[in-house]
């Protein structure tokens, strides 16, 4: 009684530590949920702060970009007033007069207004150095004057001081459509550069003012030496040169990896009324170096954490799980492999594998009996496929399957293979004298008769199909199967089978023979051509004939092989 007991309390136990109940108590020990937790928090607050960074580079890029553009509006202002003086003042003289006077003692960012003639030439300028300078080639003269309407252009050195400038356009045309003048602003870059100085001074951080070229035209105090460079030489802007400068946007924001390796974000806001944008750059890895150091730290944590936890889980679950699953898999696999009596062995299993082995022991034990069926019906089946129903013979499947065996061991052991197709004549007669019927036991008849001698003669008889019958003689030379057709020829005659339409008055046959010995120059079917070629022969000379074909070359009828007449 004390076994027994002690049995049940074994049994008792295993079942209450079973498998569901040890992984959740190694469950319970797992703390990289905790520590995925707080690198998740971490992580969102790295997102935050980058999105906080980015939109605040965003707003000075904005408000930046909204005093360049009051710069520049104000130098508009200006140009359409002195467009006004020249197109009312009524001549040259007087018009210059007027604008020197007039020109704004409060505006820094002009450094000379000048007043071109028709044929480019500066005709009067607040700067006497610049009377007389042509400047008939500049873009921004032409462009003024086709488009009649305020034009900025693209950063350029001014041609006699090759100072770097950029110039504002207004044509007097726009006023007055009989005048040719132009006025023009040279636009202090220094002063622009002061514009945007607000965003200077700051670690990982780049602003520039670029024209429709891609070319720096200002930058803050600390970033004065990228005046006057393109983007696609900066290696920290080279990368959003073309999307920031071909964007339809008036401002937007993009994302890249510098040439150095850093994740840079940039804001970038078109210049109203020019091709001008402002474009300011931040390293978002400055930004966020110290919560990065703390995602790190949290991560390593975890790693060390899920080290020993999933040392913990191996070992556990290589005793628990995995052994279990290995010795099933390894009964199935033996299953598989057609060991039909393999079973699980479930007394070397946790109590949760039991139904699984129970249920597979059931499974195998049905597709066992299911296997043996089936095979017994595929050899049924096989039997059936093979076998012609009418004269008990095997049809042309069967007989194709078998000249190959034959013709291949004939080719390994260099044996001779013969062939006799066999055709009766005149069939379609007898079947229209007879009716179908009749035709069907002539057959069965036939089938039998060359069954017999298959059998006498170790050979193997089939229906080719229709009326025409085959019968395969191995390791039997020319001159032997000549007499086996022969001895077929008379067997059928003998049957005296009436038929009163053929010129014998009963059923004959006509036989063609081949014979080979197999290699590697010629194929199964060469054999059958040959020998249909010799029943096509024989029934040409009459019928009721055996003739054979020579299946090699003429110059080998020496050795007894005939060809075909």
């Amino acid at each position: 009684m004390s076994r027994v007991s002690f049995n049940r309390k074994r049994v008792k136990l295993k079942q209450l530590l079973g498998i569901r109940a040890r992984l959740a108590l190694l469950a319970l020990i797992l703390v990289a949920p905790l520590m995925l937790e707080r690198a998740r928090s971490l992580e969102d607050a790295r997102t935050k702060q980058i999105e906080a960074a980015a939109a605040e580079f965003s707003s000075l890029a904005r408000h930046s970009a909204d005093t360049e553009r009051e710069v520049i509006s104000s130098v508009e202002t200006v140009l359409k007033s002195a467009a006004y003086i020249r197109a009312t003042s009524g001549g040259i003289a007087k018009s210059c007069d007027l604008l020197r006077a007039s020109l704004p003692s409060n505006l820094p960012w002009i450094r000379n207004i000048l007043m071109v003639g028709g044929d480019g030439r500066v005709q009067c300028s607040t700067s006497n150095t610049s009377v007389g300078v042509d400047l008939s080639d500049r873009a921004y003269l032409r462009d003024a004057r086709a488009t009649r309407n305020f034009i900025f252009s693209d950063f350029l050195f001014a041609r006699q001081s090759h100072v770097p400038v950029v110039m504002a356009a207004y044509p007097v045309a726009a006023i007055n459509s009989e005048s040719d003048a132009v006025v023009l602003a040279a636009v202090n870059i220094d002063w622009m550069s002061k514009v945007i100085s607000n965003l200077g001074g700051r670690p990982g951080v780049s602003a520039v003012l670029v024209d429709g070229n891609g070319v720096v035209v200002a930058a803050p105090s600390d970033q004065t030496h990228l005046v006057g460079k393109s983007l696609d030489d900066l290696p920290l802007l080279s990368a959003i040169a073309e999307p920031a400068l071909t964007s339809n946007q008036e401002e937007g924001s993009l994302s890249f990896v510098a040439a150095d390796g850093s994740k840079r974000a940039i804001s970038f806001a078109r210049i109203a009324g020019t091709s001008a944008r402002l474009i300011v750059s931040n390293d978002e890895g400055q930004a966020t170096s110290a919560i990065d150091r703390n995602i790190r730290t949290a991560y390593l944590q975890l790693g060390f954490v899920s080290l020993f936890v999933l040392l913990g889980a191996l070992i556990a679950a290589e005793k628990l799980i995995i052994q279990p699953i290995e010795i099933l898999v390894g009964t199935a696999r033996r299953f598989g492999q057609g060991d039909w009596s393999a079973r699980a062995t479930r007394d070397r299993l946790p109590s949760e594998f039991v139904p699984l082995a129970r249920a597979f022991n059931a499974m195998a034990a049905k597709l066992s009996q299911r296997e043996r069926e089936l095979l017994a019906t595929n050899d049924r089946l096989t039997v059936m496929a093979s076998i012609d129903m009418l004269s008990g013979l095997a049809n042309r499947r069967g007989f194709q399957s078998r000249l190959e065996y034959e013709w291949m061991k004939a080719q390994q052991y260099g044996s001779d293979l013969s062939l006799l197709m066999i055709d009766v004549d005149h069939f379609k007669l007898y079947n229209d004298t007879y009716g179908h019927p009749e035709g069907d036991a002539c057959l069965t008849r036939l089938g039998e008769t060359l069954s017999a001698i298959a059998a006498e003669n170790l050979g193997f008889a089939g229906r080719y199909g229709g009326e025409e019958f085959c019968l395969l003689l191995p390791n039997t030379d020319a001159d032997s199967a000549r007499e086996v057709g022969e001895t077929v020829r008379a067997a059928v005659q003998d049957l005296n089978l009436p038929h009163r339409t053929s010129l014998h008055q009963c059923v004959t046959v006509s036989v063609g023979v081949a014979s080979t010995r197999p290699n590697d120059s010629q194929r199964p079917g060469d054999l059958i051509e040959a020998a249909d070629a010799a029943l096509y022969a024989a029934k040409h000379r009459g019928r009721n004939t055996v003739l054979e074909h020579g299946f090699m070359l003429a110059a080998e009828r020496a050795n007894g092989i005939a060809m075909a007449g």
